[in-house]
């Protein structure tokens, strides 16, 4: 049984659902069917978590012509725990980041955790205060959401800490981090950057589809039941020893209910208040890469506006 030697570790809504389907395409590259197995954050509490046997499965299909074989989840990165599990468990693993301005991150992962079914609370001014709380495990109806630090909005966005962490426990040699910016401007040399990384050929492509944009949903009520049929789903399947796919009925159903639309700008406000507080963070995360991201910390930050 093969098990993965790269992992996408995050973070949130920085791009990570565009790398994975490109490399899913790759003849050399198997990614595990399941987006977010989220088998080694075992600080970070969820309903059910998915079983060794299981987790396993989800590579068995991988074969000697795959040459890189992964699996993605964003919350690895958050997690305190996730690297280090999977340091002891699969020594040599190389990790792949993006990054992005935290201020956007921040208000698109509130976006989709709200369609998700994740985050009661709508409003994303409101939301952003309650991060305190959450971070001391309140602030939570719970039905599809266990885990209230996921909602802190301002620490999980804080990728310069996060960085940090990483590079302390991993040598920076089995690391490459990518800024969502760079892959706007040139998706081609940033798809191909990761080839070279993950140590396989450049299979030629040319076209790049935007995955995950900015949605919104046609009904919320639908889409907790969609939500609570998706968990159900996956739940049932692991305890009968299936693979925790979810079937092509909720995937096309969880689609259908969700249409891309523009996301509406941040108050200026909020924008600045946001500003304020992540600017020793991206002046860090500025420091450990080499770059310069202080246009992320004012009004005229190319990234503001934009959507993913």
């Amino acid at each position: 049984m093969r098990l993965p030697n790269f992992f996408i570790i995050g973070a949130p809504k920085c791009g990570t659902t565009s790398i994975v389907d490109w490399l899913s395409e790759h003849p050399n590259v198997y990614m595990s069917p399941l987006k977010e197995p989220r088998y080694f954050d075992r600080d970070l509490r969820m309903r059910a978590r998915i079983s060794k046997a299981a987790y396993m499965d989800l590579f068995r299909r991988a074969g000697e012509q795959h040459l890189a074989i992964g699996e993605a989840t964003v919350w690895y990165l958050y997690s305190r725990e996730a690297v280090p599990n999977i340091e002891r468990e699969i020594p040599g693993a190389r990790y792949i980041v993006l990054v992005r301005n935290p201020v956007d991150m921040a208000y698109a992962l509130h976006e989709q955790l709200s369609l998700n079914g994740a985050e009661p609370i709508r409003n994303f001014g409101k939301a952003w205060e309650m991060s305190p709380i959450r971070r001391r495990g309140q602030g939570v109806l719970g039905v599809f959401l266990s885990e209230p630090r996921l909602l802190d909005y301002q620490l999980v966005c804080r990728l310069g800490d996060q960085v940090e962490y990483l590079f302390s426990l991993v040598p920076r040699e089995r690391i490459l981090v990518l800024v969502l910016d760079d892959i706007r401007d040139n998706p081609r040399r940033e798809y191909v950057k990761v080839l070279d990384f993950l140590g396989v050929p450049d299979d030629g492509r040319e076209h790049f589809p935007v995955r995950n944009p900015a949605k919104q949903v046609r009904s919320y009520l639908l889409q907790n039941i969609i939500a609570l049929g998706m968990k159900g789903e996956r739940v049932v399947k692991e305890r009968l020893g299936l693979s925790p796919v979810n079937s092509a009925f909720f995937k096309a159903l969880n689609a259908w209910n969700k249409v891309a639309r523009p996301r509406p700008p941040l108050p200026e406000e909020l924008r600045a208040q946001m500003e304020a507080y992540f600017a020793s963070d991206v002046l860090k995360l500025g420091r450990l890469l080499g770059r310069d991201f202080s246009y992320w910390l004012g009004t005229n930050s190319p990234a503001k506006g934009k959507n993913a």
